[in-house]
């Protein structure tokens, strides 16, 4: 495996990098089935290599399952708000893809770019539930995710119906139609309906793009199927026919592998990653839910706050024995209001960074998918048409009267 390029992962550190350069580089390979029926599961192996400090060596091999890695994206949710925290893949819904060979590798190359844009992200990189995510045993790992709170308690398919649940209404909340308290910021308004259209645009993309996946796969099997026919029909043939015919199926059957093989190939290094964009957006939307939740938090408390004020002030002016009471409780409330602005302020302050990295990051990955689905498709196209060409001579041999 090559450990110094990536496509689409966000992580270009290479394990080869000179000592004084901090390097972190995570590597999901070697998925395992493991036991059976509904029991059944995915394992991973996941190697980190790197030269942080606070790591146990260069280099350390773990066994992971996909609860591990929804355990690790809801803590980070949960410790770093304005941070768009990578997303994870979603479950199979349909019993009998889980465990197909496509589905696996979809599954393995989906968390490989997970956790490795956790692991070149500058503040999720020193995370310390990466660390034990990435280093701990079996059994501890699996006695930190019992160890959850809160939603986090919950099995992983749970937790999936809960994020589709908030995911129904981020939209209203984000766009202030569910609240009556929201921000009044131009900019933000235009970054919101920007990340709107966007996640419209991806999702139309990828749809398309799995249609071309699909034509592809369609027109092998076409292909494969009418190479069969024709070989028989080559066989009822003599001479120069029958073998122009017989040459004709297997050249069919030879493009249809072409095909198929093309068509996995825009699965994963295009469709895929529009699919992975699609809930990258859903993320950065669950982060704007969490922004607006702070901002009307403020405001709440503000006006809390004011309230307070005015009741301090009527009661200092008629002497009230309840004032040192009411005074603690305005000091307290006001300390509260300041702490949830600095919150607020920090979300808003680390949001600004997650765009502008957002937006990069964006265009490397969607540049390489979309230059990858052009090499394919010429590289292709030569193949077919050179293909149908080398049987060019053989055919009109058999068509003495054709000019």
């Amino acid at each position: 495996m090559n450990t110094t390029q990536r496509s689409h992962s966000g992580s270009i550190q290479s394990p080869r990098s000179p000592s004084s350069h901090p390097f972190l580089s995570v590597f999901v390979t070697d998925p395992v089935k493991l036991g059976n029926g509904v029991q059944a599961y995915i394992s991973y192996r996941v190697i980190t290599k790197t030269n942080f400090p606070d790591y146990q060596g260069p280099e350390k091999i773990v066994i992971r399952r996909y609860s591990d890695f929804v355990w690790l994206h809801d803590r980070l949710f949960e410790r770093y708000k304005g941070i768009f925290i990578p997303p994870v893949p979603e479950k199979s819904a349909v019993e009998k893809f889980r465990f197909s060979a496509e589905f696996i590798e979809m599954r393995r190359q989906a968390l490989d770019i997970f956790v490795n844009r956790i692991a070149s992200h500058p503040d999720l990189q020193l995370s310390e539930d990466l660390r034990t995510f990435l280093q701990v045993d079996e059994e501890r790992m699996e006695r930190a995710r019992s160890q959850e709170i809160g939603i986090f308690k919950k099995k992983p398919a749970d937790l999936m119906q809960i994020f589709k649940d908030v995911q129904s209404k981020v939209s209203d909340v984000i766009m202030g139609k569910e609240k009556p308290v929201e921000e009044s910021n131009p900019e933000y308004e235009k970054l919101k309906r920007y990340i709107f259209e966007l996640e419209d645009h991806l999702a139309e993309a990828q749809k398309h793009a799995y249609r071309l996946v699909k034509r592809h796969r369609e027109l092998g099997e076409t292909l494969a199927d009418f190479g069969k026919a024709v070989k028989f029909l080559g066989a009822c043939e003599g001479k120069a026919l029958g073998k122009a015919f017989t040459d004709l199926g297997t050249k069919s059957e030879a493009l249809s592998v072409k095909l198929e093989k093309e068509a996995y190939n825009l699965l994963m290094n295009f469709e895929e990653p529009l699919k992975e964009y699609v809930r990258s957006v859903q993320s950065i939307k669950a982060t704007m839910a969490e922004r607006a939740s702070a901002f009307k938090h403020q405001c709440e408390l503000a006006e809390t706050i004011k309230l307070k004020e005015i009741n301090l002030d009527k009661l200092m002016l008629t002497r009230s024995d309840k004032v040192g009471e009411a005074e603690i409780e305005y000091h307290e409330l006001k300390a509260e209001g300041e702490e949830a602005t600095r919150k607020f302020e920090t979300i808003v302050r680390l949001m600004s960074e997650e765009i502008v990295r957002f937006q990069e990051q964006k265009t490397l990955d969607l540049g390489l998918a979309f230059h990858e689905l052009a090499k394919g498709q010429a590289h292709l196209a030569n193949e077919i048409a050179n293909g149908w060409r080398s049987l060019l001579p053989k055919l009109e041999a058999c068509s003495p009267t054709q000019t």
